[in-house]
């Protein structure tokens, strides 16, 4: 997470892999035209036929009807953050179905029962305007904070609609910065200046379909008129605006991606931007005092790869950085690895991660350097920190694990942490049990995963299991709770929850996500099969009952999975996925990820990706479990293409799948509470269906 069956399964995994890509156009195509009327009629028609088959039950409605209660309670924690003197939290309910923004004092979130001013509804906004207004954040002017940047989405693209807003007023300023939908940032300069990055017409967005300029945008000028402040190239995958705004002074400038994990600063030094001679592999934090704080993911020069490092804003500036202007704050020993980092106004709070474990530790600067002092008590759960506010000691942190919901604790100096909120838990921990294994995977790499169960599990192979993997993109997937839902319906019924820890995710620092990239892709599924194996030989479950779930590259994962090993699972839950990978760099943002997967245009990255790719590698007469695709019509980042065709090629083939497309979500592929309900229960209808008769 021994010898003979890995040779086997090696040698089936050869086999299966051997792809059969043909050299006649793809006759899929047609369901790529995302509002196409053959397309969304061949939707229609999947999705009625997933509904006839699971949702006319009383048992599918009573599941839907206890998930919608469940995620509507409101004992549940209203997450907040803090902001000039006051908690500032986004609130969904049965009520307020898309949610409504709203503040109150410190002191009242305090309370059981905080009394709360509500800011602005978005059910009311888009009854009012006729759009199906999602809430997407809002950045405030600090440190007055009357002025604020609103993020809405049309259906929960990621292409939004930026407005200002006055918080005072409660209404949005009429002739304020308003834009028009395109995928974009903006950060405020000051109250009469903004940085946007957007579409602003022909040569402005690049091959990834991001914004490649950014302007300077005066109050009172258009916005087509404003002066471009920075132009990146078509090749490169971000242009990013930023700003910091703190006590102790305000930079401003560009981070620039010329692929998707490398970055270029550019600093602004009150005349012109200036680029900053840094390693590419860095991950930037913001800055504090007189430094910038960054993490590089590559070793530089005496520096160790997955470092936190401070350095000299001034050499910085000036290109003079040598040893002496930087600073280690933490360097990786093996065991911990950065997960997180926060700035507050006078400390660092930086995750780390131990043996796929939460750590907290915070970072005070003296005359000699850092202090250190690790945030104690907790056990066993993911620590996660919450929100620090830079314009005070205010700081917060967040705790769960799998059977334990979240529960904040605060500090004003940072040391001694209380909580403040916790939420009733819906199921007794003290029925299941939490075990994290290992597995060697096929090249001898030591693989965890962490399996819950109920206490009385007996290893007889019927266990109806469940195995979630991501395994990419440096993305860790630490404990998380699971819920009333989960552990009602699955856990209590004698099934098993799985969740693997593979190489491409971030649980052990940037040499396990390295160690999966590009030509080495196969061993992330290898360390899937691996996990999937262990299970069966432990006779936790067995090929009948067990099944595995992955959304985006999730979900690439599993359809990598299934179509190289189709005998070790009989559920496959394949959520907006990426699969066709010889097309993935050409639709919507996938050029940005050619750096995690290769590039299928260069023949000799195509002959590695071509071994994995799902949607070509599927192969008539080859038995395959059903499974159950979902996604999202208005995916903007994922192509919904991706699942469509892949399930309507798998029917063509002979195999039968399960279809579910939501017209409306986004790359969550839901967006809002009722929504993801109805996508829940129809997943544990499914995985009933598969895995439990």
């Amino acid at each position: 997470m021994k010898a003979l069956q890995y040779y086997l399964s090696c040698l089936f995994i050869g086999l299966l892999s051997q792809s059969v890509i043909s050299d006649e156009p793809d006759p899929y195509l047609w369901l790529e035209e995302v509002e196409g009327k053959r397309s969304l009629a061949w939707v229609e028609e999947q999705n009625q036929e997933t509904f006839s088959r699971y949702t006319q039950s009383n048992a599918f409605n009573e599941q839907y009807q206890k998930i919608k209660t469940e995620l509507n309670d409101e004992e549940r924690i209203p997450s907040a953050y803090y902001q000039n003197g006051e908690m500032y939290n986004f609130w969904r309910d049965a009520e307020n179905v898309r949610g409504v923004w709203r503040k109150t004092s410190f002191e009242s979130y305090l309370e059981d029962q905080p009394v709360w001013e509500n800011i602005l509804d978005i059910d009311q906004l888009a009854e009012s305007e006729g759009i199906n207004w999602l809430f997407r954040g809002a950045d405030c002017l600090a440190p007055e904070y009357k002025r604020c940047l609103i993020r809405l989405s049309d259906g929960g693209t990621d292409a939004v609609t930026i407005r200002e807003f006055d918080l005072n007023e409660k209404k949005f300023v009429k002739d304020g910065f308003n834009t028009y939908p395109s995928k974009q940032n903006a950060s405020w300069v000051n109250e009469n200046q903004i940085l946007i990055g957007a579409d602003f017409g022909e040569g402005s967005m690049n091959e990834s379909g991001y914004p490649m300029q950014v302007k300077l945008w005066n109050r009172g000028e258009a916005l087509d008129g404003s002066k471009i402040f920075f132009s990146g190239s078509y090749e490169k995958i971000f242009s990013f605006p930023f700003v910091s705004i703190r006590p102790d002074g305000k930079h401003y400038g560009i981070i620039e991606g010329p692929t998707f994990f490398t970055k270029v600063l550019h600093l602004f030094d009150g005349e012109k931007l200036i680029k900053v001679d840094l390693p590419l592999m860095i991950d930037i934090h913001g800055f504090f005092k007189d430094s910038l704080i960054l993490t590089i993911q590559e070793d530089w020069g005496v520096f160790r790869s997955g470092s936190l490092l401070e350095i000299n804003v001034n050499s910085a500036l000036t290109n003079s950085i040598d040893e002496k202007d930087v600073t280690v704050i933490f360097e990786p020993d093996g065991k911990r690895f950065i997960s997180g980092v926060s700035i507050g106004k006078n400390q660092l709070m930086v995750s780390m991660l131990e043996n796929v474990n939460g750590k907290i530790t915070r970072y005070m600067k003296n005359d000699d350097g850092w202090d250190s002092m690790d945030i104690e008590g907790f056990q066993n759960s993911t620590m996660n920190i919450y929100g620090q506010d830079v314009w005070s000691d205010n700081a917060f942190i967040s705790v769960s694990n799998f059977l334990e919901p979240s529960s904040i604790f605060h500090a004003s100096d940072g040391a001694d942490y209380k909580k403040i909120k916790s939420r009733k838990n819906s199921i007794d921990p003290e029925k299941y049990r939490v075990e994290q294994n290992f597995v060697s995977s096929a090249d001898g790499t030591s693989i965890p995963y962490f399996l819950i169960s109920r206490k009385d599990l007996e290893l007889d192979g019927d266990n109806p299991t469940i195995l979630y993997g991501y395994g990419g993109f440096q993305i860790s997937k630490p404990p998380a709770y699971l819920g009333g839902s989960i552990a009602e319906y699955w856990l209590d019924a004698g099934g098993v929850y799985v969740v693997s820890n593979i190489r491409g995710g971030g649980e052990y620092g940037p040499e396990w996500h390295q160690s999966a990239l590009k030509e080495n892709r196969q061993r992330a599924y290898d360390d899937f099969i691996a996990i999937a194996i262990d299970l069966i030989e432990k006779g936790i479950t067995s090929p009948e009952h067990l099944g595995i779930e992955g959304r985006s590259n999730g979900g690439l994962l599993v359809g990598a999975t299934f179509t190289q090993r189709p005998d070790l699972f009989n559920a496959v839950i394949c959520g907006v996925p990426l699969l066709d990978m010889y097309r993935y760099d050409k639709l919507l943002a996938g050029a940005s990820w050619v750096d995690e997967y290769g590039d299928p245009d260069n023949p000799e990255e195509w002959e590695f990706i071509s071994k994995y790719s799902p949607y070509q590698n599927l192969k008539e007469g080859t038995e395959y479990p059903e499974v159950f695709f979902y996604t999202s019509t208005k995916d903007d980042r994922v192509h919904p293409g991706h699942a469509r065709k892949m399930a309507k090629k798998m029917t063509d083939l002979g195999s039968t799948v399960v279809y579910y497309e939501n017209t409306e979500g986004g790359h969550a592929g839901t967006s809002n509470i009722d929504q993801f309900s109805f996508l829940l229960a129809l997943q544990l209808a499914y995985l009933k269906d598969k895995l439990m008769n």
